[in-house]
């Protein structure tokens, strides 16, 4: 008979929903001055990152989320150079970005500086050692305020921040006038792409939303997921831009530019891949359209 003795984590994405997840090992627990952090050990998923009772990074398949968010923007832009992230805490953002030899400056501006501090200490195969790469600068600022008091341009910005929860540091930078300023950072061809709220068919909401707000900004906006398995779900992504559509990437294009990149260590991306993540199915087009809010400042969308 097989014995459960373990101790619970319970993640809600809903008041009436949850994932429980059996935890081996307490690693950490705290509460920097903008959210609260949990770092555990699990049996199914290997270490786990936990945000405000959500997790963000999963041992075990982290590379699904990393890759997925990265590289379609990275390999859709012919020459990336200059590459900004908002958020971005674990550095596993670093690390695939820095995959492509084009690279030449990597910003990252993240507004808790404990964060990054527990994720080199207790994530160090995230982050891989690029928090002191000599392409890499952090800031340690409100990604917002960081945007709007900068002229720097940008040839990708990333959005890798968590779910815009109430009182959370980031639910700010999902509205129009965030994504407008962002567009203005842009250089030449600019793309941006972020992580975009939960694809259960029950839970489009956050989706939707972002879809339709970036919609009023850019004149490309592709929207597309891949399933986390420590997340339980498909979860959603965006690119936005004026000039790359992800439908004009067929599955050679991709494979020959990664190639060409010299890029034949990713695990979960390539064309074909590709291809799979930008085609949603029925459902779940429905449902985006479906949704009609746009996200304003005084307006924000907040999730469970």
């Amino acid at each position: 008979m097989v014995s459960y003795n373990w101790k619970w984590f319970i993640e809600y994405t809903h008041p009436t929903q949850a994932h429980m997840h059996g935890v081996e090992h307490f690693v950490y627990s705290g509460q920097t001055a903008f959210q609260k952090v949990e770092i555990v050990d699990t049996e199914f998923f290997g270490r786990c990152l936990i945000l405000d009772g959500k997790i963000q990074s999963a041992e075990h398949d982290e590379y699904i989320y990393h890759e997925t968010l990265i590289h379609p923007a990275m390999t859709m832009h012919p020459a990336p150079k200059r590459v900004m992230i908002a958020g971005g805490g674990e550095g596993a953002v670093l690390r695939e970005i820095l995959k492509h030899p084009s690279v030449e400056e990597v910003l990252m501006v993240d507004i808790d500086q404990e964060v990054i501090e527990l994720c080199e200490k207790y994530l160090p195969r995230w982050n891989a050692g690029t928090y002191h790469h000599d392409k890499v600068k952090i800031v340690f600022e409100d990604a917002r305020k960081y945007l709007a008091e900068s002229t720097e341009q940008w040839d990708v910005i990333f959005m890798d921040l968590p779910e815009p929860l109430e009182n959370s540091p980031c639910y700010m930078l999902f509205t129009r006038e965030f994504y407008r300023l962002v567009k203005e950072r842009l250089r030449g061809s600019g793309i941006i792409a972020l992580q975009a709220g939960n694809l259960n068919i029950r839970l489009m909401e956050c989706h939707g939303a972002i879809y339709n707000t970036l919609k009023t900004v850019f004149q490309h906006v592709d929207s597309y997921g891949a399933y986390i398995p420590s997340y339980d779900t498909k979860w959603g992504f965006m690119c936005a831009s004026d000039f790359f559509n992800a439908q004009d990437f067929p599955a050679g294009r991709i494979d020959s530019r990664l190639q060409e990149r010299g890029m034949n260590d990713l695990q979960y991306y390539d064309g074909l891949t590709h291809q799979h993540l930008f085609t949603l199915p029925k459902d779940l087009r429905r449902l985006r359209a479906a949704e009609l809010r746009i996200i304003e400042d005084d307006d924000p969308l907040t999730t469970y």
